[in-house]
């Protein structure tokens, strides 16, 4: 449980490397954070049944209870932009690429190909970003 937080710790560390566990919890932290602060928004607009996207904006914009759980999903995207970046260069190097895949991610295909790096194992034994996180020979 506490993988899950350690992005967190490592605030804006970009060196070093990230265990797989690391990653998906941390993702899963995200997950469950913003589902619960979107139920609170949802929940501020009341009935959204048969809303198309212009109704549900002008039913955000004519809800005055609406406007603090928008501003916290902002703020709290803010604060997590940079851990979660961090930890994916993190988890990149564990299979010894560079940070700068990253930008593979603004291609078409370059998010399934991202996808794919994180699901892979880490490169056993001392890479060049660091020791291994699990600890293998």
């Amino acid at each position: 449980m506490s993988l899950m937080f350690e992005p967190l710790r490592k605030y804006a560390t970009f060196r070093g490397r990230a265990r797989r566990k690391e990653f998906w919890l941390w993702q899963l932290f995200l997950f469950l954070l913003f589902v619960a602060l979107y139920a609170w928004l949802f929940g501020a607009l009341g009935d959204l049944q048969a809303a198309t996207p212009e109704e549900l904006e002008q039913m955000v914009r004519a809800t005055p209870a609406a406007r603090l759980p928008l501003a916290v999903i902002g703020l709290v995207g803010l604060g997590v932009l940079l851990p979660g970046l961090a930890v994916q260069v993190r988890r990149l190097h564990d299979s010894g690429k560079s940070g700068w895949w990253l930008l593979l991610g603004l291609t078409g295909i370059g998010g399934l190909v991202l996808l794919i790096f994180y699901l892979l194992d880490g490169t056993p034994g001392r890479n060049r970003h660091g020791p291994d996180p699990k600890g293998r020979g």
